[in-house]
C-alpha cells in the first residue's frame, strides 16, 4: 500500500491513523482531504511540467474497498465513487486506475490514448500510470501496458519476475525479485539509466526522474535534476519514495518524510509531517509482490 504520493504541484502522506496529510497547490481541489478517514493508500496525479499543466487530483483508498478522490475533474478521473473492492490505486494525468480483488482493473478518466483500455487485463496486483500510458503487473511477475507508445514506454511484454512497476511522463520501470531494474522508454531525460542499480527495494517514476529505495535505506536516483529532484544520495533509513513532476519524496523509518526538488508551491513542506504510515513489511527483492 502506498503511503506517499507525488503530484504535478503538490504531495500527499497518509497517516497511521487513516487520515490524509497534503501539502502544495490546491488550485483545483486536489488537497481538500479533510475529513477522509479509513484510507489504507493514496495516490496523486502526476504530468509533466509545462504552460499548460498544473491542475491535479488526489485519490485514496478505504480500508473497505471503496475510494475517494478530489481536486480536478476534467475528463471524470475522480469518478470513482462507485468502485468497491479495490485493492490499489494509482493515479496519473487525468486518469485513475483500480486493482480490485480478482485481479481485474477498473479506470476512470481520459482515454484518447487507449490508457483506459484495461477491461482485458486479469490477475493484477498492482498498477501505475504515466501521462499518456497504464501499466500493470500480473501475479505471475509479467507486465502488461497500454497507451501511447511513441518512445517504446508500453515495450514491457518481455518482462518478467516483477514485484512492481511504475510510470513517467515517457517511461515505465519495472522492478524485479532480484533487485535489478527495468526501464523502457524515452532515454533524453536519463531516467532509464537504471541498468547497474541492485539491492533494490521499491522505485519511483517521475515525470523525467527515476528513484529507487536500496536495501540498506539509500536512495538512487537517475534522469532529469534541473531542479534538484535527484539529490537524494545523502538519505538515510528511507523505507518509500515517490515522485511527482519535479520533486521527490522520501518516507523515512521513523514516520518523518523529507522532500527534494521544486519547492515552488509548498510542494516540499513536508518538514512536519510525523505518524506517516509505513510499509506493512518492508519490501524485499526475493518476496513476490502483493498490494
Amino acid at each position: 500500500m502506498t503511503a506517499l504520493a507525488a503530484g504535478r504541484r503538490h504531495s500527499v502522506g497518509l497517516r497511521t491513523d487513516g487520515t490524509v496529510v497534503v501539502a502544495g497547490n490546491d488550485s483545483a481541489g486536489e488537497c481538500d482531504v479533510l475529513g477522509w478517514c479509513n484510507i489504507v493508500a493514496v495516490a496523486a496525479g502526476n504530468v509533466h511540467t509545462a504552460r499548460n499543466t498544473g491542475r491535479s487530483h488526489t485519490v485514496g483508498l478505504r480500508s473497505d474497498g471503496t475510494v475517494v478522490a478530489t481536486g480536478w475533474n476534467g475528463d471524470g478521473q475522480c469518478d470513482v465513487g462507485t468502485w468497491h473492492a479495490v485493492v490499489a490505486i494509482a493515479a496519473g494525468w487525468r486518469l485513475t486506475l483500480g486493482v480490485q480483488s480478482d485481479g481485474t482493473v477498473v479506470a476512470a478518466g481520459r482515454n484518447t490514448d487507449q490508457q483506459c483500455d484495461v477491461d482485458s487485463w486479469n490477475e493484477i496486483v498492482g498498477v501505475a500510470v504515466g501521462d499518456w500510458h497504464s501499466v500493470g503487473v500480473r501475479e505471475d511477475g509479467t507486465a502488461v501496458a497500454t497507451g501511447n507508445n511513441r518512445f517504446g514506454q508500453c515495450r514491457v511484454d518481455d518482462w518478467r519476475n516483477l514485484t512492481a512497476i511504475t510510470a513517467g511522463y515517457l517511461h515505465t520501470v519495472g522492478l524485479r525479485r532480484d533487485g535489478t531494474v527495468l526501464a523502457v522508454g524515452q532515454r533524453k531525460s536519463g531516467a532509464c539509466d537504471t541498468d547497474e542499480w541492485t539491492d533494490v527495494t521499491s522505485v519511483a517514476a517521475g515525470s523525467h526522474h527515476t528513484v529507487g529505495v536500496l536495501a540498506s535505506g539509500r536512495v538512487s536516483a537517475a534522469g532529469d535534476n534541473s531542479h534538484g529532484q535527484c539529490d537524494v544520495h545523502e538519505w538515510h533509513g528511507i523505507v518509500a519514495v515517490a515522485a511527482g513532476s519535479n520533486h521527490t519524496l522520501g518516507l523515512c523509518a521513523d514516520g518523518t518524510v523529507v522532500a527534494a526538488g521544486d519547492p515552488r508551491d509548498g510542494r516540499c513542506d513536508v518538514d512536519e509531517w510525523h505518524g506517516i504510515r509505513l510499509p506493512r513489511c518492508r519490501p524485499h527483492p526475493q518476496s513476490p509482490y502483493r498490494s
